[in-house]
């Protein structure tokens, strides 16, 4: 086979090469996929951060629990534990699933759950399963305690939170107290209606005496009995 063979072969796999990539470029101008502006469902307990990277938790007023936990729908609260039931078990078997039981979890010791793998960073943290710390850790595990085992996203609506806590509450042999709600902020004093300005005598002046009015006469005050005229010789004039 002579060069212009070979040429001629080589000029066709590089005109197919050629080809196929400007076909390439083609295609992905004409199908490019649009981005949406939004995600098409958002995950609960996912801050969306624009910048990238994770999202710092937003600090929240804590509930009053002796005011919520009265109106609270428990309910609605059972119903959301079908949330954690994938992973816990809410009954009083105490079976232990991917995680540990829920059943009595309120004012429980975290990480006490005998026979059960916690992470480090639960141990680490320790204290007790209190309202406020439920209320904290269920809008989101992984940013309250990091390094938890524990990979649900959470719940971000503080309603819904309230109601699940109000379920677990009684979801127990003995319910834990309810404490007494918060007293009511005082109310600042009202502000003193200022009295009308009165004039205020300096110290040492004189009072002011009344105006004569214009025309009258200016009275003469009568001289005492007991005052009398002294005279040159010192002897009182009869």
């Amino acid at each position: 086979m002579d060069s212009f063979e070979w040429n001629k072969i080589i000029g066709a796999v590089l005109g197919t090469a050629i080809f196929i990539f400007v076909v390439r470029l083609a295609a992905e101008a004409i199908y490019e996929p649009e981005k949406p502006a939004k995600p098409g469902y958002i995950v609960e307990g996912v801050v969306e951060n624009p910048s990238g990277g994770a999202a710092a938790p937003v600090e929240e007023a804590l509930p009053d629990w002796g005011t919520v936990l009265p109106k609270a729908d428990v309910a609605a609260g059972k119903a959301t534990s079908s949330k954690c039931e994938a992973c816990h078990d809410t009954s009083s078997a105490k079976t232990i699933k991917i995680g540990p039981p829920l059943f009595g979890v309120v004012d429980r010791p975290r990480a006490s759950i005998a026979g059960f793998s916690y992470s480090s960073a639960m141990k680490a943290k320790g204290g007790t399963w209190t309202y406020d710390e439920l209320f904290k850790f269920l809008k989101s595990p992984g940013a309250y305690i990091t390094g938890t085992k524990m990979s649900f996203a959470g719940i971000s609506r503080a309603e819904d939170r309230i109601n699940l806590i109000a379920f677990l509450r009684t979801n127990t042999d003995s319910p834990a107290a309810i404490p007494a709600p918060k007293p009511a902020a005082a109310a600042a004093p009202a502000s003193p209606t200022p009295a009308e300005s009165k004039p205020v005598a300096a110290a040492g002046s004189a009072p002011a005496t009344p105006e004569t009015p214009k025309g009258a006469s200016t009275p003469v005050p009568a001289a005492s009995d007991t005052t009398k005229k002294a005279t040159p010789g010192g002897a009182a004039s009869h």
